[in-house]
């Protein structure tokens, strides 16, 4: 899918050296980005986004996690379960991938940064880094948010391995009201379910 806004375009162009260097430090984290892209993107369509909001979850989704750029290698690299001070590290990256995007100064880039910044709010408002709940977080930060979940869980990672379809669906579920917008939630079914993710289905 394409980027028709011309200041999209710029901000994707300004960015993408950013993904290249995010490769170079940690490539499962860039190859993560294109997928939750990709997935996003669909859930984003058959959802009836279209225009300046569907380019904004393609660009937010893809470098939803710029801003590990700013997380110690210690921590990001680590396999075994994060110490509290670890976790609250970790938890920076998104207001760091926010401050980012939006440093560009590029026309539309607050709205890709907005995004970018809540892509970790939970629905119920337990998330990270305001509190959002409901309504209040950026429909294209929920959308994100579920593609994110679906496969941080389905490849292997240095801190975990793969999970079965069965098994994610099973624990997304259960998360749908809590962590997920249900609405969204019903959208992602039908999209993972599809043919075109039949390979991301194990």
């Amino acid at each position: 899918m394409e980027l028709n806004d011309p200041a999209m375009k710029v901000l994707y162009a300004y960015t993408r050296a950013l993904s290249v260097a995010l490769d170079y430090r940690d490539q499962p984290t860039r190859l993560h980005s294109e997928r939750v892209r990709d997935l996003s993107a669909s859930i984003a369509v058959r959802h009836g986004l279209s225009g300046a909001d569907l380019e904004a979850v393609l660009i937010a989704a893809s470098f939803h996690d710029i801003g590990k750029i700013g997380v110690p290698d210690h921590i990001l690299m680590k396999t075994a379960p994060f110490s509290a001070d670890e976790w609250e590290k970790m938890k920076r990256h998104a207001e760091i991938g926010s401050d980012i995007i939006a440093a560009t100064g590029i026309t539309e880039a607050e709205r890709a940064s907005k995004v970018i910044r809540h892509h970790h709010e939970h629905f119920d408002g337990s998330g990270y880094p305001d509190g959002l709940a409901g309504m209040s977080i950026p429909i294209c930060s929920r959308i994100i948010s579920i593609a994110d979940s679906y496969d941080a869980m389905a490849v292997t990672r240095s801190y975990h391995p793969p999970r079965k379809h069965e098994e994610i669906m099973a624990i997304l579920h259960d998360e749908t009201g809590v962590k997920h917008d249900p609405q969204v939630m019903a959208t992602f079914y039908k999209v993972i379910e599809s043919d075109s993710f039949r390979e991301m289905r194990r």
